[in-house]
């Protein structure tokens, strides 16, 4: 989805955009959904192709419950959301949505765990006399 080099200034900027809109498509309610009228979801990012003709839009559900329900309820939906999301951001082609699970907060879950083990805050906390 992305040169080796990564993203372009253009797709992160892009991206930015539709995060902010799409997060206000979903806050206000311009898009009904019953299967996700009680769910509040964050959008952590949103990465675009090249031609910014494809979004991928990282999400996860608050405490974490349901998120494959959430994702595929959002990704039915996503025909809907692409087209409210026409009428708040002036884009060329409005892009293709795919929907899915944010892993980012499980890493850093995964990152405190690991740093907070016994063996590691003891390296950490070591003056770096033993070698």
């Amino acid at each position: 989805m992305h040169s080796p080099d990564g993203p372009s200034q253009r797709q992160l900027r892009v991206g930015e955009m539709l995060r902010r809109a799409i997060s206000d498509i979903l806050a206000r309610g311009d898009h009904y959904d019953p299967e996700l009228a009680n769910i509040s979801i964050t959008i952590g990012e949103v990465r675009t192709s090249p031609d910014l003709k494809n979004a991928t839009v990282f999400v996860y559900p608050l405490g974490g419950q349901n998120a494959k329900h959430m994702v595929a309820a959002l990704n039915k939906s996503s025909g809907e959301i692409r087209y409210a999301l026409t009428k708040n951001v002036t884009l060329k082609h409005s892009p293709k949505l795919k929907f899915m699970i944010d892993t980012t907060f499980d890493q850093m879950d995964e990152t405190s765990r690991l740093l907070n083990q016994e063996n590691v805050t003891r390296d950490l906390d070591d003056d770096g006399s033993e070698i």
